[in-house]
């Protein structure tokens, strides 16, 4: 399906978060600042009912209503209105993938936790009933608990309740599990005969109790799935329960008759037999409790990543489709919506189908814009096959950022990295590693489950029954390992060059990786990861490998975000920078060709993509990141830091048992961090700054998995890691720590502050919609999550984007440009500058929106002494002309001890207007007029007062 054009097509996009601290009325509160901004379509994170408390939105619970957290359907029509009163859209971030599964909320777990696979829901999640294992058969795994089962039963934490509507379920802490109608007769049945000596035969109430056993004991059979029985047997249960509560209402002797029967089955803790009847009771339901830890070998429902409390639905079955995506087809129909983000697009079975899916159900009469989250690993390409206009713009991250990075420092930085570190390791050996050790550990179960398939479809070739399941385990483990993108596409309608390129680059390396292992079970592998029909192979058979290949390519974007994003980005860190989502830390830098070569790709064929500098999954803000790559033009002085900081702050390790912690691997990721995350202009550090630090390099370490982690944290060595950054900040080695860290910090901040000016004009002009991370219109300085989660100072930023359009109305236009400009720059640290040019460049798109999103892109040259050292292209559509002029390297102009690249800076670089020439200018952040010279325009003319240039051939209004 070629995707259409959309009805509206973002120009700018402004990412919010909403939780019950930042509410859809906030938001339209916030909308005049927005449009004031330039912004043209507010990007929201999923609105739909998500767990209670969410600070992100992504457990979604309930598809059928908006959040009422976050003010439900009435706050959403009021923002609706608000944004279209001022010709602003909404996209919408959806989740297909997965669910949060909080019984209390999500009334579909909650059934099949009832049910089991006779729910009707059953099919809504992608849980494996038949499981290697033969206890937990027609059964859900639920690892919830905080220690082992038969210790939490034994001390009576787990404990039966009956509601006043007749409804029984399971407590433990604040965990309310239903319990299966059938199943809880054994209870009901319990003492019956001192019930029955209680009453006389004809005791109606009597009657009544045995005529409830009979109708639960004689619910349709849960054998029988069809959906004429499955509703009938939720309608009976739901009978039986409404006339217990009525009994119970009306007889006290049956309520003290169930009452001293769950008294009973609740044991007494310190007497383990007395809890007998509730394990036999609770072994009989379809889930089976366990301690947390269970979950990492023997889980049978696909997860999100790791993350128990978020299960995967199966998106691929129509039911599922039309019930999760009912309400938001209804806000797309009556215009609330204008276009959809879609989360983690690589956890489906088969996302082509999807998008397809979701245009027919969206209609022909309106045309939605649609971007998915979709991680490009270095030189994939989105499949041509998806109706999408593009992704989220990580790739976009990357190549951006990787032009201010010096890559003729790599050897250097890699030689300095090794030094201070000792590793000696490759980023390759390091994700390889990373990524085994998450299959063997955290995504263990999903392993197993792939492995004992792959084992079954041996089984039923006699070419292939020889290969044992531990070998194929071991095999498959080291071939997902190996994998070097996210995932293949393989489907029903084949599979492409892509996916049989990665998958055979997978297998030689696992083959190379393996020489003692037979090379015949990695052949085997990859005829079922790429199934072709045979003569010989039944339509069934070929169904089932098919699967098993589907199912594979599930798993295996997980295990590349767990093992690189979330594990090998801790433990190898020679530039932060670069240990972005989507990106390769030894990718060092790149050349101006290839940006340009990027860009013009992208202007062809996803003009409509998001251009991103950061996320709510970014690892670092966009300004912190900039700030670190000005290290890579200063690699010795760099180094000399970093010693002298390791030397000053030696006293502040602490010697547990396996070294010093932190590490100096530990201690180097700390000391860039601090350097891109702390405030501008700021001498003195605060309390909050501390804890900021500290929860960063907390997580880092977890996150590193080598000293502690989140599933077996080391007491000893986060407390000292702790205790290292408040003795470094605000203890005593903070002092003469900070004469020195600080005036390097601040000149790289001021360079940084130059690094960010540019790339904010690149994401401006480029080919695709510019997304700007709530609150990232002024410095960014953000660290990973939940960092990045804090809300934004909306008011100030409002008070300064007023004081600004405010002196730019005084006086000639142009006249009080270059006196803004001039004022902000010279107050960089305060911010306005960032949001003066975010205002400026973004008036522009809004005013010639065609000649951004559909105009040609012109590559522009430089020459003389600094040539290198700028970037800057064209972009044109019919009479219109715009040109962003930025530069990059600055340290190669301005030098690092003092000044900024401004005016003389620049010598006697010239810009190329090529075919441009021609035409008459007006830069848009300082009104000044340009004209080329012979085809040439001096740069120490076109940056005498501000760093950063976007030209028009037109008078924005």
């Amino acid at each position: 399906m070629t995707v259409p054009y959309p009805s509206k097509p973002p120009v700018s996009t402004y990412r919010l978060q909403f939780n019950k601290e930042f509410t859809l009325d906030d938001a339209a509160h916030l909308a005049p600042f927005l449009s004031d901004l330039g912004i043209t379509d507010v990007y929201a994170s999923p609105i739909l009912k998500a767990t209670p408390g969410s600070m992100h939105g992504y457990d979604i619970c309930d598809h059928s209503q908006i959040n009422p957290e976050i003010g439900g359907s009435e706050a959403l029509e009021r923002l609706s209105a608000e944004l279209q009163s001022r010709g602003m859209g909404l996209i919408l971030d959806f989740v297909p993938n997965h669910m949060g599964i909080n019984e209390h909320e999500n009334l579909w777990w909650r059934d099949v936790l009832e049910n089991g696979p006779s729910s009707e829901y059953a099919r809504f999640f992608d849980i494996d009933w038949t499981p290697l294992k033969a206890e937990l058969r027609d059964k859900v795994l639920l690892p919830i608990l905080g220690e082992q089962y038969g210790v939490a039963l034994d001390s009576g934490k787990l404990q039966i309740a009956l509601s006043s509507d007749g409804r029984f379920s399971l407590h433990y802490f604040d965990r309310d599990l239903p319990l299966n109608p059938k199943q809880i007769c054994i209870l009901l049945r319990h003492n019956l005969d001192n019930l029955k000596a209680e009453h006389a035969e004809e005791s109606p109430e009597l009657t009544e109790f045995l005529s409830i056993l009979f109708h639960l004991e004689h619910l349709p059979s849960s054998e029988q799935t069809d959906m004429t029985s499955v509703s009938e047997r939720s309608r009976e249960k739901e009978v039986a329960k409404r006339r217990l509560a009525a009994l119970m209402n009306e007889s006290a002797e049956i309520s003290r008759h169930l009452e001293a029967n769950i008294r009973e089955f609740n044991g007494k803790p310190g007497e383990p037999p007395t809890f007998d009847l509730l394990h036999d009771l609770l072994e009989r339901q379809p889930y089976r409790l366990s301690s947390w830890r269970t979950a990492t070998h023997e889980i049978n429902y696909r997860r999100f990543f790791d993350i128990n409390e978020l299960a995967a639905i199966r998106m691929e079955d129509t039911e599922v489709f039309n019930a999760t995506h009912a309400l938001v087809l209804q806000l797309i129909a009556k215009n609330m919506v204008t276009g959809l983000r879609l989360d983690h697009v690589d956890g489906l079975f088969d996302p082509r189908a999807y998008f397809d899916r979701l245009h027919e159900a969206v209609g022909p009469e309106r045309q939605i814009y649609l971007v998915v989250e979709k991680i490009l690993t270095e030189g994939e390409r989105l499949p041509e096959d998806w109706a999408v206009h593009g992704t989220t713009g990580y790739e976009f991250l990357n190549i951006l950022n990787s032009l201010y990075v010096d890559k003729s420092a790599a050897r250097e930085f890699q030689k300095l990295y090794n030094r201070i570190t000792g590793s000696r390791r490759s980023f390759q050996e390091v994700v390889y590693s990373s990524k085994k050790l998450i299959i063997e550990t955290s995504m263990a179960s999903e392993m197993h489950v792939l492995a004992h398939e792959l084992n079954r479809i041996s089984e039923s070739d006699r070419h292939y029954r020889d290969f044992t399941l531990l070998s194929l385990q071991e095999a498959l483990t080291e071939v997902v390992s190996c994998f070097p993108v996210y995932r293949t596409y393989v489907s029903a309608s084949g599979w492409s060059e892509f996916d049989k390129r990665n998958i055979d680059a997978a297998i030689r390396d696992a083959v190379h990786r393996n020489p003692a292992q037979e090379t015949s079970i990695f052949r085997f592998i990859r005829k079922m990861l790429l199934p072709a029909p045979r003569a010989t192979l039944s339509a069934e058979e070929h169904a089932r490998r098919l699967r098993f290949a589907m199912k594979v390519q599930q798993y295996t974007g997980p295990v590349q975000a767990k093992g690189v994003e979330d594990t090998a980005f801790y433990r190898y860190c020679p530039l932060l920078s670069l240990n972005e989502v989507g990106g390769n830390p030894t990718h060092f830098g790149e050349r101006t060709e290839e940006f340009h070569d990027a860009n013009r790709e992208r202007a062809e064929r996803y003009p409509l993509g998001l251009s991103a500098t950061s996320t709510h999954d970014a690892k670092r803000g966009e300004d912190a990141r900039a700030r670190l790559n000005i290290l890579s033009e200063i690699p010795a002085i760099w180094g000399q830091q970093v010693k002298l900081w390791m030397r000053i702050n030696s006293s502040a390790r602490t010697i547990v048992q396996d070294g010093p912690a932190p590490d100096r691997s530990d201690e180097y990721i700390y000391y860039q961090a601090l350097l891109g995350a702390w405030p501008a202009g700021q001498t003195q550090v605060t309390s909050e700054f501390v804890s900021r630090m500290s929860q960063y390099l907390s997580k880092a370490t977890k996150e590193k998995k080598i000293h502690t982690s989140w599933i077996t944290p080391s007491p000893q060595y986060d407390e000292a890691v702790e205790e290292f950054v408040k003795q470094t900040l605000v203890g005593p080695r903070a002092k003469p720590f900070l004469a020195q860290f600080l005036p390097f910090q601040q000149r790289v901040a001021e360079l940084g502050m130059i690094n960010s000016l540019s790339q904010l004009t690149l994401k401006i002009a480029s080919p695709g919609v510019p997304d700007f991370y709530q609150g990232s219109e002024v410095w960014d300085l953000n660290l990973v999550d939940p960092d990045n989660r804090r809300p934004a100072d909306y008011v100030a930023h409002s008070r300064t984007l007023a004081e600004i359009s405010e002196r730019l109305g005084q006086g000639r236009l142009c006249c009080a440009k270059l006196a803004v400009a001039a004022d902000l720059l010279g107050h960089w640290s305060e911010g306005g500058v960032k949001l003066f040019l975010t205002s400026q460049g973004l008036s522009v798109r809004r005013h010639k929106p065609d000649l951004f999103l559909r105009g040609q892109y012109l590559a522009l040259g430089a020459s003389g002494s600094a040539a290198s050292n700028v970037v800057a292209f064209g972009r044109r559509f019919e009479d219109d002309v715009a040109i962003a002029v930025a530069p990059r390297l600055i340290t190669g102009v301005a030098g690092f001890e003092r000044g900024l690249p401004l005016g003389s800076a620049w010598g006697d670089t010239r810009l190329d207007l090529g075919e441009l020439a021609s035409r008459s200018f007006q830069n848009v952040f300082n009104g000044q007029n340009v004209q080329a010279q012979d085809g040439w325009v001096p740069l120490q003319e076109l940056f005498a007062k501000f760093p950063v240039a976007l030209l028009t051939s037109f008078e924005d209004e």
